[in-house]
């Protein structure tokens, strides 16, 4: 399997939460390809001390780590998160999420929910999520990934916060396409979380 290697970086991780077992997924992952945590680590961008946390299940690491992962493992973040059989790209195929459905993963920042996750190799990941954080401080490191992003505010306020802007204030119905290649975090503003729906490329 031919991978461009990748520049070794620390992951945006937060203390593990309860949830999905990410940790032993990508420890399967990471068996079948039989590699160390060294080799994972040059193919993914996370240092083989982070990926090795991650696997203890003693960080959770959050969707843009989880894509720099995906990407070294030449699969979708859907793959990533899910170890049953899912449907590949085939014509006309389509997926149906209903309102209390979804695959949940969670972090200290914001509960996510991954849609139409019964397919995979698709061109963007939806995620509606839950942000938690109130404050940047609530963040060990700020994400950076290689895709661009769209999302819309379903419900509250939120926040993103840039190292190039000044922090730009999303209220119910705003929306932003942004590129993610720049360190950027979001929080909520106000006493209820902000709900919000992303579209991420794949």
């Amino acid at each position: 399997m031919n991978v461009r290697p990748a520049e070794v970086i620390e992951p945006d991780v937060e203390t593990a939460v309860p949830g999905l077992d990410i940790g032993a997924r990508l420890a399967q992952l990471r068996q079948q390809q039989g590699w160390t945590l060294q080799q994972a680590s040059k193919r993914t961008g996370v240092s083989a001390s982070a990926l090795s946390k991650i696997e203890r299940n003693e960080l959770s690491p959050t969707i843009s780590t989880l894509q720099r992962v995906a990407h070294g493992y030449e699969l979708d973040v859907v793959a990533l998160l899910n170890d049953r059989e899912a449907s590949r790209s085939l014509p006309g195929r389509r997926s149906v999420t209903r309102a209390d459905e979804g695959r949940p993963y969670q972090s200290n920042s914001c509960a996510n929910t991954v849609l139409c996750a019964d397919l995979l190799d698709k061109r963007m990941t939806p995620i509606r999520t839950r942000v938690t954080a109130r404050s940047p401080d609530e963040y060990r490191s700020w994400p950076v990934s290689d895709a661009e992003i769209f999302v819309t505010v379903i419900k509250g306020t939120m926040v993103v916060h840039s190292q190039i802007y000044e922090p730009l204030i999303l209220n119910a119905g705003d929306s932003l396409y942004y590129d993610a290649g720049s360190p950027h975090i979001w929080t909520s503003q106000g006493p209820e979380d902000a709900e919000v729906i992303w579209v991420i490329s794949s």
